[in-house]
């Protein structure tokens, strides 16, 4: 089983994202996505960002692993 964790971008530069997962910011690789924006969700998956997502999904994301 793989997990995937949520976060929000704070900032793009060269192929790479900043992004921030409950307070957590890590760089990962947004070499997968196009038109990847500062505030938008995105899904993380073993430091790439894999898929965009809502900010409803990133909240449901949230609760679920809270209650892991």
């Amino acid at each position: 089983m793989c997990v995937g964790i949520s976060a929000k971008v704070v900032g793009i530069k060269d192929g790479t994202a900043l992004v921030d997962a409950n307070g957590a910011r890590r760089t990962v690789s947004a070499y997968l996505l196009d038109e990847l924006e500062p505030g938008d969700f995105v899904m993380i998956h073993a430091g790439s960002a894999i898929a965009k997502i809502t900010d409803e999904d990133e909240s449901e994301t949230d609760a679920l692993l809270e209650d892991l």
